[in-house]
């Protein structure tokens, strides 16, 4: 099974990821997807690694998600991608996505283009289960800098397209899940 869990900013959405991968009762790997830039940043990814399992798997990608996914994916395999967020903005400010929204350009990032394609073709076509994590950032105001509304833009766009072709999307709030599709929904 595919699943994509949203949620806002400790939300409880990585737990419950963790959870379902767990329960899987199928080998995990967890691929993360963040950079430790700072201080900040690298307590919560050890947080995140104190909490899993010793006998997981563990891989990190920071670009080419769908290429790593492919190398990993595998029938006995549960993989849980942390996070599509995190992604979406190494992907941003990578290429030249990032340089052209403070200009007011107009974006053209075939980086940002071909990977987040490159995903969304792959997921159906996995072997495994696959559970993806993302933060749901359009609740709140439209972002004042043209950098934040080209992020909330294009993560709202991903989580759509992400969702699509997943059989499983769960919307996490105060650490509550929420299903908002099932696939029970199909039958």
């Amino acid at each position: 099974m595919k699943q994509l869990i949203l949620g806002g900013a400790r939300s409880g959405k990585s737990l419950l990821a963790e959870q379902r991968a767990a329960a899987s009762g199928l080998r995990v790997i967890y691929l993360a997807t963040a950079e430790a830039g700072d201080d900040e940043m690298a307590l919560r990814i050890a947080h995140h690694r104190q909490r899993r399992p010793a006998d997981w798997g563990c891989a990190e990608e920071t670009l080419q998600l769908a290429a790593r996914l492919r190398e990993l994916a595998a029938p006995d395999t549960c993989i849980l991608v942390d996070c599509l967020t995190l992604w979406l903005s190494n992907l941003l400010f990578a290429g030249q996505s990032a340089k052209q929204a403070e200009a007011g350009d107009v974006i053209d990032c075939p980086l940002f283009q071909n990977e987040t394609s490159a995903l969304i073709e792959l997921i159906p076509q996995l072997p495994g289960q696959l559970i993806l994590v993302s933060n749901e950032v359009g609740w709140g105001i439209v972002p004042m800098h043209p950098v934040s509304r080209l992020f909330a833009d294009e993560q709202g766009r991903l989580n759509q397209r992400v969702a699509a072709v997943c059989e499983q999307v769960t919307l996490v709030a105060a650490g509550l899940p929420l299903s908002l599709k099932s696939p029970a929904d199909k039958a």
